[in-house]
């Protein structure tokens, strides 16, 4: 869709450009193959064409040399006849390649045929074959090679034996480079492996510390509970201290024993005052933390709920999680809340200008989820909303990330 981050949607079907890119890349494989078809064709034809040419230099001297004879020697065209069928005899190259040569000898007057193709010209009348008039005699040449002819067909082996070797070497170069891509993926997947593990490590250990903060808790409130026991078995004690001084006052008999009861009983009673008084003051102390803890929590809510009510009112594209906002309120310092609040201000109001640093990785397949960068270490993990054009998930930062990760890991699907 037009004006959405790119890499966002992943269900739409690839534009009709990018299949035909695709399809072009697939012929372009093979642009080597082609390309060594086409100067094989092209270097067999041209080859033909430059022996058709220098065999009719050849030939064309050596049909030169035959109609030169001495015209007292005997008839002019018989000698001609006899020097011409001589050479297209003996030449291998019409014998063995299948060359095709059409020699034609005219005499000197221009009109008289003294020797044309094979030979099989009708025999000049004696009168008309002797003498000097005939020469000298003017010869031409006429070469063609058959493309199903030995010579041909040696040219044609010749060239595909090179093109195969050609081909050969170059699929062997494309088979070390595929087989060093190979290798490359596979150390980089084994590297990716071990980085997984040690996540995994990692989890393990945050999972631990979570899981040590709870009891912590109860150790506390479990203490409390004995403080407030204790000190009630301290106050029963010291009532029945003070009846017991009541009895003892009241018997006159026995006023030594008395007095120095009392005294044992007054200094127990300093004791258990002093141990009373130490015991109210740590519960009151952690009655203040359990107050406090209370505090900082309701006070934590309601900054929730305002900055819920405020991005709900500013950021019509946002869809921002409850943990979103409380990662934003744990954050602390007011300079890194404005921060994370730019980068959210940038992502609802201008989407295609946001730099978004990458999708996570490390999730279940079925969760798209994006990483947008703040104030340096800072990270705002987003994906595509319901009802709204983006859903903020959480709020970190580089401390953080194992934590996150875990927590996005565990989001259902469809989110």
């Amino acid at each position: 869709m037009a004006g959405e981050p790119t890499g966002l949607d992943r269900s739409a079907p690839p534009p009709a450009a990018e299949r035909a890119a695709t399809a072009l890349e697939r012929i372009a494989s093979f642009r080597f193959a082609y390309l060594a078809i086409f100067v094989f064709l092209v270097a067999y034809v041209f080859t033909l064409r430059g022996l058709e040419r220098a065999l009719t230099s050849h030939f064309a001297a050596a049909v030169a040399e035959a109609a030169r004879v001495d015209p007292e020697a005997g008839g002019v065209a018989a000698q001609i006849d006899a020097n011409l069928r001589t050479l297209l005899g003996s030449s291998r190259w019409i014998r063995i390649g299948e060359v095709r040569v059409r020699p034609v000898v005219i005499a000197a007057d221009g009109r008289t045929l003294l020797f044309v193709g094979d030979g099989r010209l009708p025999a000049l009348p004696a009168a008309a074959d002797a003498g000097a008039r005939l020469l000298p005699a003017s010869t031409h040449v006429q070469i063609s090679i058959q493309y199903n002819s030995l010579l041909a067909n040696g040219v044609l082996i010749v060239y595909a034996g090179l093109l195969i070797a050609t081909l050969a070497l170059h699929t062997r170069r494309l088979a070390r480079k595929e087989l060093a891509a190979l290798e490359t993926v596979t150390r980089a997947r084994d590297v990716i492996a071990q980085r997984a593990q040690r996540i995994e490590r990692e989890l393990a250990g945050v999972r631990a510390r979570l899981a040590s903060v709870q009891p912590e808790s109860e150790a506390q409130v479990r203490e409390i509970g004995a403080l407030e026991e204790e000190r009630a078995a301290l106050y029963e004690r010291l009532g029945e201290l003070e009846s017991r001084e009541g009895e003892l006052r009241r018997s006159s008999a026995r006023a030594g024993e008395l007095e120095q009861e009392r005294e044992a009983l007054e200094q127990l009673l300093d004791e258990a005052s002093h141990e009373l008084e130490t015991k109210d003051g740590e519960l009151a102390e952690l009655r203040a933390q359990v107050k406090q803890a209370g505090k900082l929590a309701a006070r934590s809510a309601k900054d929730a709920e305002q900055l819920s009510r405020r991005f709900a009112a500013l950021y019509k594209q946002l869809e921002v999680d409850a943990r979103a906002l409380d990662d934003i309120i744990a954050l602390g310092d007011e300079s890194l809340r404005l921060r994370a609040e730019e980068a959210l201000k940038r992502l609802g109001d201008d989407p295609e200008n946001t730099l978004v640093r990458r999708k996570v990785g490390g999730l279940p397949p079925h969760l798209a989820i994006f990483e947008l960068g703040f104030a340096g270490k800072g990270r705002i993990y987003f994906t595509q909303g319901a009802a709204r054009r983006f859903r903020v998930l959480a709020v970190g930062a580089k401390n953080s990330q194992n934590a996150d990760l875990e927590y996005l890991s565990r989001l259902p699907k469809g989110t």
